[in-house]
């Protein structure tokens, strides 16, 4: 199947710094069986590292066969938890061309779905391409010519179905962290090396119930025209003693196949909505107070009277406004409300407030938790991907995407009120991207941008706009190789064609110099935002800042490993769930 890593690489605060950074393939999807034999001669786990303190006497130390055996009981715990769970999985691959150091993006895909193991593995697709879980063979495009299942990034969340000791050799490696988790290393090798579909490689098990949280390898034996690809897949504590899967990279730089052509890509996949069931929850109705009978209820409004026509269409258009909110929330694509929108708020609120601008009602920001690089209004809410977020090199860059929304609402670009009838926001969540379009026509596009630049250059980011001029250049010199991260699949595109957003920057920038390890039009995904997959919140990436050494370490809107830092979840208390950041 798949080899995979993970790193969330790069920092996002108020200001970005330079030194910040933060397919291609078959998949054979078949039943994964696996099971464990412990090595001979192997009694017990070998002792802990010097500094790892052992186990009481009060409680003797597990022999490795009990550990393996508590192992396989909590992999058959988290296959039954996942058949109640329906996460999205969000899968982003970059093809590759020329030598390892020197590889560089050629094309990309991009598929998204919601993940059903109520049956097995199965996905409904939001892309419109019929779903993952039928099995559907999709051609690629580009350099390979391959035929690809799409639901083979999302089957590397399972370890082996059928998880067993008596179909593996294992061996016991050492005892590590995983961030503030200490793990218990082990090998895992099928006996059957003919078995189809089983797992070989490396997994990683927390030593206190015992669970994986993260295996690294592929999986063993292939027929003559599909192959498995190697892949890295990390589980998060989520739940008290509940690990879920939230992330996966997989990479391929060497695999041959029909014809002597070679495999090479890179592919991030995401999970994240497990908690969905709280989004639009009746927490607000299970505090409502009725008042009793005799008592007298009047309406306390400042106003209590019939709103004027021009506060009436106000309303209208909110309802709206509301409704595709509160719609898109609910299918686990915008992040609730949180302290990323109050970083993007403050810019938003520069940018009125140096303009001299009034604007009824307030204008507020969220963000879309998808990879694609977008960024839209809905009425007076501004929506800016995750993706986006992640690339952008500064503030300034950020408040040039701010600047061109917040023009769409200063000149009145209004939302379809056809929103705010409630039965157009009933449809299964697959449709959502059918259904639910916020892009404008050129012409609004244009007048926005116009209207963009007054404002910048009206605003405390106007000495500073070289620098997203710089960012416009980067996304026009890869826009022809990365279609799919570019391409919006709610508002309008960045660059279409020769058509770039905000091209009047592209003139005062300077020169982009992808040699130069100072210069830093765009950063790679992933560095800026935190998701938890439990709940879909969101907060900035903050770690110390890293010198980009070599021009290599740049990498523009490219894929990287993941490397969550682990946490544990007391089993009271505390909703905070595994924090995610580089390794050291």
């Amino acid at each position: 199947m798949s080899r995979i890593r993970i790193i969330l690489q790069g920092v996002f605060g108020r200001r970005f710094s330079r030194h910040f950074l933060a397919g291609m393939f078959l998949f054979l999807l078949v039943p994964v069986a696996a099971s464990c034999q412990v090595p001979a001669g192997t009694d017990s786990v070998p002792t802990a590292q010097t500094g790892v303190p052992n186990q009481t006497s009060a409680t003797p130390s597990p022999t490795f066969d009990q550990v393996i055996d508590r192992v396989a009981e909590r992999e058959h715990f988290f296959l039954a938890q996942m058949r109640h769970l329906h996460p999205l999985v969000e899968t982003y691959i970059q093809n590759l061309k020329g030598d390892e150091d020197k590889a560089l993006p050629v094309s990309d895909q991009y598929f998204l779905g919601r993940l059903n193991m109520s049956k097995g593995t199965q996905d409904l697709s939001f892309m419109g391409q019929p779903g993952f879980g039928r099995k559907f063979v999709s051609s690629l495009t580009g350099l390979y010519g391959m035929k690809f299942l799409p639901l083979g990034f999302a089957q590397m969340v399972v370890l082996d179905d059928d998880f067993e000791r008596k179909y593996y050799k294992f061996t016991f490696v050492r005892r590590e962290f995983l961030g503030s988790v200490r793990c218990l290393v082990i090998d895992a090798e099928p006996l059957d090396k003919s078995a189809k579909g089983r797992f070989v490689g490396r997994i990683w098990v927390e030593d206190q119930d015992y669970n994986v949280v993260r295996f690294n390898g592929t999986y063993s034996g292939h027929e003559r025209y599909s192959y498995y690809l190697h892949f890295d897949s990390w589980r998060m504590n989520m739940r008290p003693g509940l690990w879920l899967p939230a992330y996966i990279y997989s990479e391929e730089s060497n695999l041959l196949y029909r014809g002597g052509h070679k495999l090479h890509f890179k592919a991030q996949t995401r999970l994240w909505g497990y908690d969905l069931r709280q989004a639009g929850q009746n927490e607000e109705f299970s505090q409502i107070v009725v008042d009793a009978p005799q008592q007298s209820v009047t309406d306390q409004s400042a106003a209590a009277q019939d709103p004027t026509p021009v506060e009436s269409q106000r309303h209208w258009e909110s309802e709206a406004e509301q409704n595709a909110v509160e719609r898109l929330e609910k299918v686990g694509l915008l992040a609730p409300e949180g302290d990323v929108d109050k970083v993007l708020q403050t810019v938003v609120d520069n940018l009125i407030v140096t303009n001299n601008l009034t604007i009824e009602p307030e204008v507020r920001t969220r963000v879309l938790l998808t990879s694609p690089l977008e960024s839209f209004t809905i009425g007076h809410v501004i929506v800016v991907s995750r993706g986006l977020l992640d690339v952008l090199p500064d503030e300034a860059s950020l408040a040039m995407v701010l600047a061109h929304e917040l023009s769409h609402i200063a000149l009145g670009h209004r939302l379809d009120t056809k929103f705010a009838f409630n039965d157009r926001m009933l449809f299964p969540d697959e449709n959502t991207f059918q259904r639910l379009d916020f892009a404008r026509d050129q012409a609004d596009e244009d007048a926005a941008d116009k209207k963009a630049l007054e404002i910048l250059t009206k605003s405390p980011y106007k000495d500073k706009l070289g620098n997203a001029g710089l960012f416009l250049k980067a996304l026009q010199e890869h826009a022809p190789e990365l279609k799919n991260l570019i391409r919006p699949h709610l508002g309008n595109s960045l660059a279409s064609g020769k058509s770039t957003r905000m091209s009047a920057l592209l003139t005062s920038a300077p020169q982009l110099q992808p040699e130069r390890t100072d210069q830093i039009a765009a950063l790679p995904l992933g560095g800026r935002i935190r998701v938890d997959p439990w709940s879909d919140k969101i907060e900035l990436i903050r770690t110390k800042p890293v010198a980009i050494l070599t021009s290599s370490e740049k990498m523009p809107f490219e894929v990287t490993p993941f490397y969550p830092y682990l946490t544990r979840l007391s089993d009271v208390g505390s909703e905070k769930v595994t924090a995610t950041g580089p390794a050291n």
